[in-house]
């Protein structure tokens, strides 16, 4: 059944820029009542202005997900405006370079913000949840959580985690019909994002085309807290990257760890940076993060074809051939 999200009471974590701004907006105008969370009060307070101009009621609350006492502080705020209906769980940061090149403290802070800020989300409000008998969680994770992103070690470790944690969780709360452990998973997004992320190549970062409209993504998870399922995808990408990684992971990450070197050597030189990883940003960035080609979708479905295609030549050729018994070696 279509859930009703008019004057529903919606948690989003990672609300100050990108998909969770985004997702703000567009709860907002079916009505929803908001609470905002991310470390950024002041870039929190302008998506909450531009909400309220839509007609939504408003809590901000400034939370750093990786301080559980915060987090479950966010939830008892929340309550304030009665039972909380959707948590969308958004936040996460990346820190791109070579694994022995990345600081530890760096993939360290990758996995807490990513995998236990979640977990922190979770055990916040599961038991608020159970309390009502309802409610949805809403797990942001991206490609990354079924196809492991070489130069970015912590965030695949965090990602695959964060499948793991919903499905683990998914299936405790079998019994609750009414509470439902949805996932997202997105594929490369125009967002803030990258310019914020550590980098620790020395080169200027970028990601392939094609690139989806942030707004794109909030659609789809507004869509899920109407009508809960276990998962989506956004973008075909997303797609045919897991196919592709099904039928052949080894030879699809290393063409992807390929590619990536090939472009990394190319790239423009620029400083290493922490970027988000430990404190906000000094400017939010909005939605937008200028990524988007004109060329998107030819460059897409040529390199779609191309992935999936290597993926099922290897599948074919690394198949076990029957021995002169009749036994597979």
């Amino acid at each position: 059944m279509r859930k009703a999200l008019r004057d529903a009471v919606v948690v989003i974590t990672g609300a100050s820029s990108g998909v969770g701004q985004a997702a703000a907006e567009e709860f907002a105008r079916r009505g929803s009542k908001l609470v905002l969370a991310a470390r950024d009060a002041a870039a929190l307070q302008r998506v909450a202005k531009t909400c309220r101009e839509m007609g939504a009621e408003v809590l901000v609350v400034p939370t750093d997900v990786t301080d559980a006492d915060a987090v479950r502080e966010l939830a008892r705020k929340a309550t304030s405006f009665g039972q909380i209906d959707v948590w969308f769980s958004n936040v996460g940061v990346g820190a791109v370079g070579r694994f022995v090149d990345t600081p530890i403290a760096a993939h360290e802070q990758v996995i807490r913000t990513n995998l236990m800020g979640h977990i922190n989300d979770a055990h916040a409000v599961i038991p608020i949840f159970l309390k009502q008998r309802q409610g949805t969680f809403i797990n942001m994770i991206s490609l990354g959580g079924f196809a492991s992103t070489p130069f970015a070690t912590a965030y695949s470790a965090s990602k695959f985690g964060l499948r793991g944690f919903s499905e683990a969780l998914r299936a405790e709360l079998a019994d609750e019909p009414d509470i439902h452990i949805c996932d997202v998973y997105p594929t490369f997004m125009d967002t803030p994002g990258v310019a914020h992320g550590a980098n620790y190549t020395g080169r200027k970062l970028s990601v392939p085309p094609p690139v989806y409209n942030a707004r794109r993504a909030a659609r789809a998870i507004v869509r899920l807290a109407e009508r809960p399922r276990t998962s989506i995808t956004v973008g075909f990408v997303a797609d045919l990257a897991r196919l592709a990684h099904f039928l052949a992971p080894n030879l699809t990450t290393r063409l992807l760890a390929k590619l990536t070197s090939r472009y990394l050597s190319q790239a423009p030189r620029v400083e290493s940076s922490n970027g988000n990883l430990f404190r906000a940003p000094a400017v939010a960035g909005g939605i937008d993060g200028g990524l988007r080609s004109s060329h998107r979708i030819p460059l897409a479905t040529v390199a779609a074809v191309a992935v999936v295609g290597l993926a099922v030549v290897a599948l074919i050729a690394g198949r076990p051939r029957a021995s002169h018994m009749g036994v597979l070696r």
